[in-house]
């Protein structure tokens, strides 16, 4: 249980939820001013802020802020869910509208290898220019790859020549592993 100091008597946060049944003090306060900004541009005739700098009052980003809400969905609780969606008219991003979730250096280790590994099966050898770009295929999210399916192929470019200098120039911190799935498609280390 957390400490007492500060808290309020239950009569005064009767009495606080009598005024205003959203008002809750475990939310950030910054959460709880945007919402009540949005709301009151909502009841002043205002439409709902969706986008970045579409309405500012009162040094607030409402569209930012109601923008972060649908991005953070699933992170709200589920009264701030409720309250944003029958107080504001506020939903959930779709699947679409959700940026690409960010790329682990393992994943990028991995589609640089897998451009290494094109290479070396095309050419039969990794002694690759400097400022060579390979371009890859990208695996579309559905586990098949862009193109496969009919629809136009979409590719990514990978500076390939720098990365292989990278990796040589790194071999004495790559993994065992790193180092003989480089070597086994013909890595020169030195």
């Amino acid at each position: 249980m957390g400490s007492s100091v500060g808290a309020l008597p239950e009569e005064w946060r009767e009495q606080l939820e009598e005024i205003d049944p959203s008002w809750c003090p475990a939310w950030p306060v910054e959460w709880q001013r945007c919402f009540h900004l949005v709301r009151l541009h909502l009841e002043t005739g205002g439409t709902l802020p969706t986008s970045p700098g579409n309405v500012v009052h009162q040094g607030e980003d409402l569209g930012r802020w109601v923008r972060s809400v649908r991005l953070g969905w699933d992170k709200l609780t589920t009264v701030q869910q409720w309250m944003c969606e029958n107080v504001l008219g506020i939903k959930s991003a779709s699947e679409d509208e959700k940026p690409a979730p960010r790329r682990s250096q393992a994943d990028k280790w991995a589609m640089n290898y897998e451009a290494a590994r094109q290479f070396y099966e095309r050419e039969g050898h990794l002694r690759v220019p400097r400022k060579h770009i390979e371009r890859i295929p990208v695996d579309s999210g559905d586990g098949s790859r862009d193109g496969e399916s009919g629809g136009d192929q979409e590719e990514r470019e990978i500076k390939l020549g720098a990365w292989i200098g990278n990796q040589r120039s790194r071999a004495a911190t790559l993994t065992p592993e790193r180092v003989e799935q480089l070597s086994a498609i013909g890595m020169r280390w030195a």
